[in-house]
């Protein structure tokens, strides 16, 4: 389902009614747990803090998606709705000014009251009262925002992980957020170019399923021929690129990027601690904490600036590479969308990108691992209508001064996922599990 649907429920028999309430219900639980179990390795402490004005504090997280629930869906279907705290309206709004006033984002680390332990009982309540509505409810409008409420969770599962990194990251302990490091040996092949036939392509949402409405309509587009790379871009390609005065060279950079470059005294990509031997290779942090860096995994942490740099200088420099530069997200798509949703994806726990290992003559590594920045503005499709009321903020007013990025990561939770998926973020974002894949035209 998708929040701009138009009723189902009429079309139902009361036993399918029930089955969907029932396969709801399974999955309100299984998400809400999740949450649960992402927050079980932290202390208080770490769930209290905030270590930039684009992050949030974990606390946070675990409020807000409750504030969710109980704000859309409890306020308007419960009988009798009562807030767990009024106060809480507030404190935990993101952006949806049709709901009201908002407490500031920068600051929402210093939040210190209600403290975790509240927010745990307010979700408790909350899980409890939730579990009653979709036991009786059969009001369409109902079920859609709760579906709608579930793929918010897990944006912000993964967001959770992300903003994690980040504050951990900042300690000169470097801690670990798992000790369970999850790479083994495994030698990346050379890349292989992927030929894509082009032609006229439908892309966009089926209507098969849960989708956000910036994913719809489906509609037409043409494609010129083009090829994909097998592979994504991997953190050796990445360090060829910074021992080649890759960040020191003007020529590659947008002026804009190259702006934020020079304002940023950028050398490498985030997390990155560069060697004092020229020799020796980087080590990198991860949720595992400080590693040496593994060149055969892809690279990750880079921005929508730093990836297209990439890509002319690939162009530039690799006769094989000739002619590189970014997909755009109409290409991923298309050659995405024939491809089942598997890879290395927040269930399978690596919590880091790992090395693509070779299975036949296809693309690889479609799903998972890292986000993959695209050629492509994120826009409304031809005939976007957003969602209506307050739930319309979602995405649509975020359509401007954002790039595309496609495919998931290893922190993305693998039931949210599908081809048409669209996330976005400016071009200067880097602490996101985004990463590249070069294309070309044939």
């Amino acid at each position: 389902m998708n929040p701009t649907s138009p009723p189902v429920a009429a079309q139902r028999s009361s036993s399918d009614t029930w089955q969907h309430r029932a396969g709801l219900a399974r999955r309100y639980t299984a998400v809400r747990e999740r949450s649960r179990a992402l927050a079980e390795p932290l202390s208080p402490e770490d769930c209290q803090a905030q270590s930039m004005p684009d992050a949030s504090p974990v606390k946070w997280h675990l409020a807000h998606v409750t504030w969710f629930f109980e704000t859309f869906v409890l306020e308007r279907f419960e009988p009798g709705f009562k807030p767990f705290d009024p106060a809480f309206r507030v404190l935990f709004n993101s952006y949806y000014q049709g709901v009201g006033e908002r407490f500031s984002r920068p600051q929402r680390g210093l939040l210190t009251r209600p403290d975790l332990a509240t927010v745990w009982q307010w979700r408790e309540q909350v899980d409890a009262r939730m579990a009653r509505l979709i036991e009786h409810t059969g009001h369409a409008d109902a079920l859609r925002l709760i579906e709608l409420g579930l793929h918010h969770e897990q944006q912000h599962q993964e967001l959770l992980l992300t903003d994690v990194k980040h504050l951990l990251s900042i300690n000169p302990l470097r801690p670990a957020y798992s000790r369970h490091w999850p790479l083994v040996p495994v030698t990346a092949d050379a890349p292989r170019w992927i030929e894509q036939p082009g032609g006229l392509v439908e892309v966009g949402h089926t209507g098969d399923g849960f989708a956000f409405d910036n994913e719809m309509p489906r509609h037409r587009q043409w494609l010129e021929p083009h090829a994909l790379m097998n592979r994504l871009v991997t953190h050796g390609d990445w360090w060829d690129f910074v021992q080649d005065g890759g960040y020191t060279e003007p020529r590659w950079w947008l002026a804009a990027g190259w702006d934020w470059v020079c304002a940023q005294n950028l050398r490498a990509p985030l997390y990155w601690t560069l060697p004092a031997d020229a020799n020796a290779l980087p080590s990198v942090f991860t949720l595992h904490g400080e590693v040496a860096l593994d060149p055969h995994t892809p690279v990750v942490h880079i921005s929508h600036f730093e990836a297209d740099a990439f890509a002319r200088w690939a162009s530039a420099t690799h006769r094989e590479w000739a002619g590189a530069r970014l997909p755009t997200e109409v290409e991923w798509e298309a050659a995405a969308a024939p491809l089942p949703v598997q890879g290395n994806l927040q269930e399978n726990e690596a919590l880091h990108p790992l090395p693509a290992r070779a299975a036949g003559d296809g693309l690889l590594q479609m799903y998972g691992d890292v986000w993959e920045w695209t050629s492509s503005s994120y826009a409304a499709y031809p005939g976007y209508q957003p969602a209506e009321g307050a739930v319309g903020e979602y995405n649509g007013k975020f359509m401007i001064n954002q790039y595309v990025l496609r495919g998931g990561s290893c922190a993305t939770p693998a039931p949210h996922l599908r081809a048409s998926y669209r996330n976005f973020f400016p071009t200067d974002a880097r602490w996101q599990f985004s990463g590249l894949r070069l294309a070309r035209a044939s």
